[in-house]
């Protein structure tokens, strides 16, 4: 029998999906503010910085050798265009970000309840077609953002973070939306809640460093910017990569288990199946080549973007561009 489906909380979900993105926009300008206003990050700030934190670990003596270097260093900077003296961050701009931050958790909180309503209209797991889980997906990186800014100070990403879950969920109730509603037999399986969930998952940890990665290409070190150093973003892609490869790869393993138990076979060349094999090999890729050959810099950051964007393509592209066995996306037409 087909699943009774619960309308108000279905019309529900879909308004708290909205009332998301209008949190994650005003959050994303909080940021910005903050970005632009609060956060100046030159050459010469990072001497003053530095000198700072000299004469802080000499306690004010031994320190005159850390002080001539970073004077020294100043003095470079100065003739290179820079400022030894960087004006007080705009306290306002400072406060900006802050608000920004309670809102990203507002709307990280209307989306989880977004996508738990929909789950519980439909009676089943809330990621069984393309716009669930482009919804599941944006959730995921605003979560991976958040969790990490508790331990490190990556407030800098929230503006990219934001407006990137904006654009996702506004792209998926644009031109993704279907009704909430049953699935088709083959995805009444435990198993979407293991393959599924962990693909998602890995999808928003490889979103984090995507976002890390094209902010490192538009960073010129030597020059005032508002991000921090190139080796900064670098850093931080190649750990959030460290940590999605093993789950990408548990994702990939219960996929086959699951197409054993639905279609009667581990593999079958599939074009979903062949394109998640094709996204772990360049993530595999960058990873042996940055362990192995010492790959640092522009070259492992361009491998890195060539998987993000197999990545993408195997979740949006192949479901709407491709017909196979995973075609039960209910992509509109």
């Amino acid at each position: 029998m087909p699943t009774q489906v619960n309308q108000g909380l279905a019309t529900l979900s879909d308004q708290l999906i909205l009332a998301a993105v209008l949190l994650y926009l005003a959050a994303m300008i909080g940021f910005a503010l903050e970005l632009a206003f609060g956060r100046a990050r030159t050459a010469a700030a990072a001497v003053a910085t530095r000198r700072e934190l000299v004469g802080a670990r000499a306690g004010g003596g031994g320190g005159d050798v850390g002080d001539d270097e970073a004077s020294a260093d100043a003095a470079g900077d100065t003739a290179e265009g820079g400022s030894r003296t960087e004006p007080e961050p705009a306290a306002w701009a400072v406060r900006a970000g802050g608000v920004a931050v309670v809102l990203t958790w507002i709307a990280w909180a209307g989306h989880l309840a977004g996508i738990l309503t929909r789950g519980l209209a439909a009676d089943r797991w809330p990621w069984g077609n393309m716009y669930e889980f482009v919804v599941a997906l944006c959730f995921a990186a605003v979560t991976t953002f958040l969790v990490v800014l508790v331990r490190r100070p990556i407030r800098f990403l929230g503006a990219f973070v934001t407006v990137t879950a904006a654009l996702g969920l506004g792209f998926a109730v644009l031109f993704l939306h279907v009704q909430a509603g049953p699935v088709m037999p083959a995805l009444h399986s435990y198993w979407i809640a293991i393959h599924v969930s962990a693909a998602i998952a890995a999808s928003g940890l490889f979103t984090l460093a995507g976002v890390c990665a094209i902010l490192y290409l538009i960073r010129r070190d030597g020059r005032p910017s508002v991000l921090p150093a190139r080796a900064d973003l670098e850093r931080i892609a190649h750990s959030a990569i460290v940590i999605a490869f093993p789950i990408w790869t548990f994702a990939v393993i219960a996929g086959a288990l699951w197409a054993d138990r639905a279609w009667g076979r581990y593999w079958g060349w599939d074009p979903k199946e062949v394109w998640s094999f094709i996204t772990w090999i360049v993530y595999a890729a960058y990873l042996h080549a940055r362990a192995t050959a010492g790959w640092r810099g522009k070259a492992a950051i361009i491998v890195s973007l060539v998987a993000f964007a197999c990545l993408l393509f195997n979740l949006i592209g192949v479901n709407i561009f491709l017909s196979g066995l995973h075609s039960y996306a209910d992509v509109p037409r």
